[in-house]
């Protein structure tokens, strides 16, 4: 029997080695299973400036074999915040330097980018989340998402939302003059998308706000682009994670994969539609957005719906006056 025990003490004990990634160009993303390699990576039609590197992310994680495709419980899942100390960054898509798509009326995207961000902090602090943070980068488009993305971790967030303006491909526009000077647009499409990426650090709260969000902007009557099924778009389509919603998958976008963070890519409406650019360029418009935003951050941390704003009958006015 002793001897028994000894050779049983001397088998071999395997050890599970910690996963790792390897990928020079995307880097790191905490995601709750591994990710796919990838031999080509999509392009994103609203955004072709900075498209994804031809370098998907790879990683390996050990998993015990009954539980390898179950995803990993999302530490946001019940999230409970302070507004005061909740720390949410708006970023404003693209940059002065490289300014993205280019509208019906010639009107750069990052414009548009930076006054809907704009409003939307102005409107998220004075709805007590007082820490939010607008983030406006410099430079060539492809350096920018690294900086985004490192000013989003080194800062601890707690959510990442990108705001950006939508188009179409080249294929699709169509030309135009607009005050004497040679344009392009396509009426053909309209209405708000959310991309989520699965090799984002916390897809499963990324997919929750992102359908807070949709939620929200369909209570408000605005549509959901649901172009980017189409065969149409090519090598710009995206699978379609939430038809409801609105919310489609893009796994290689730098700021959704690399952020530490839940986050999540608002294409808030089509500024190469000729009507709907008019609209996005509109205060109407653009409190519809902001007030759904708003509205889905207060539901991400469990508060209860904003007051509505206190009307005055008309013969109290009346009174009023006199």
């Amino acid at each position: 029997m002793i001897a028994a025990m000894v050779a049983l003490l001397l088998l071999p004990i395997d050890v599970s080695s910690a996963g790792f990634l390897s990928d020079l160009f995307k880097g790191s993303s905490k995601a709750s299973k591994p990710a796919p390699r990838h031999a080509a990576v999509q392009k994103h039609a609203a955004v072709p400036k900075h498209a994804a590197p031809r370098h998907a992310v790879a990683y390996e994680r050990e998993t015990k074999p009954d539980v390898a495709d179950k995803p990993a419980p999302s530490k946001h899942a019940e999230t409970k915040c302070d507004p005061a100390k909740f720390r949410l960054i708006v970023d404003v898509g693209h940059t002065v330097q490289s300014d993205g798509a280019m509208s019906a009326r010639n009107v750069p995207e990052y414009q548009f980018n930076l006054h809907l961000a704009q409003r939307l902090v102005d409107k998220l602090k004075s709805d007590g989340f007082a820490t939010t943070r607008l983030l406006v980068t410099e430079g060539k488009a492809r350096p920018s998402l690294f900086t985004r993305v490192a000013s989003a971790n080194n800062w601890h967030a707690d959510l990442f939302l990108s705001i950006h303006h939508d188009s179409v491909p080249d294929k699709m526009m169509e030309d135009w003059e607009f005050e004497g000077k040679k344009s392009h647009f396509s009426d053909r499409f309209s209405g708000y998308g959310l991309f989520v990426s699965k090799e984002n650090a916390d897809f499963e709260t990324s997919m929750r706000f992102a359908r807070l969000i949709g939620t929200q902007m369909r209570a408000q009557g605005i549509k959901f682009a649901d172009q980017y099924t189409l065969p149409i778009m090519g090598k710009y389509r995206h699978d379609l994670l939430d038809r409801d919603a609105g919310i489609y998958r893009y796994d290689h976008l730098i700021v959704l994969q690399r952020t530490h963070m839940p986050a999540v890519l608002l294409e808030a409406g089509s500024i190469i539609n000729r009507d709907e650019e008019l609209q996005m360029a509109s205060p109407e418009r653009q409190d519809l957005t902001v007030n759904a935003v708003t509205a889905a951050v207060r539901q991400f941390c469990g508060l209860p719906p904003e007051p509505p704003p206190a009307h005055t009958p008309p013969d109290a006015e009346a009174k009023a006056d006199h």
